[in-house]
């Protein structure tokens, strides 16, 4: 939220696009509640947990006068990533996703988890299992390296300035 903050600094309110068949819809909402509080933000939730929901949930968004968006982490909409991307640029919201997939295909900005990272990993664990490891004896992996991705085209669409805080921290720029 903080980042967000920082890419729409005079944003009042900040969309929440979610998905209530998530499993762990609850906690994100709860940490999305706290994030805002922390730093002064309103927050209005959508729900859309099918195609149909996806477009009803930005319209529903900008009627609620949200200025920019956050795109919770889950499962169903990055299967719709495209499509999520086109309807935060059909509606002018600028917004912030989950892995950097969503800027390299349009989105605003990302930030999150690297999966690459996550990919070398599961392949550091394959081979000592296959070197004879038990995979129970293997600790739990959680990722540590996140990556700020920022997508300078979508900005420049949406009449955006990215701060030079915001670009000199990004871990990639799009150009």
């Amino acid at each position: 939220m903080g980042l967000l903050k920082e890419l729409a600094p005079n944003a009042a309110v900040f969309g929440v696009l979610i998905d209530p068949n998530y499993q762990g819809h609850e906690a994100q909402v709860r940490d999305v509640q706290e994030a805002a509080r922390a730093i002064g933000r309103q927050i209005q939730f959508a729900n859309a947990g099918n195609d149909r929901e996806l477009e009803a949930a930005f319209a529903t968004l900008v009627e609620q006068r949200a200025t920019a968006l956050l795109v919770c982490a889950d499962p169903f909409f990055d299967t719709r990533r495209d499509r999520i991307v086109a309807l935060a640029a059909q509606f002018k919201l600028p917004a912030m996703y989950q892995f950097r997939d969503y800027p390299v295909a349009g989105g605003l900005m990302s930030y999150g988890i690297s999966i690459t990272d996550g990919y070398r990993q599961v392949g550091i664990y394959t081979g000592q299992v296959l070197k004879g490891a038990k995979p129970a004896d293997l600790p739990v992996y959680q990722s540590i390296k996140f990556e700020l991705v920022i997508n300078l085209k979508t900005a420049n669409a949406l009449g955006l300035k990215i701060s030079d805080n915001l670009l000199s921290i990004a871990d990639e720029v799009i150009e």
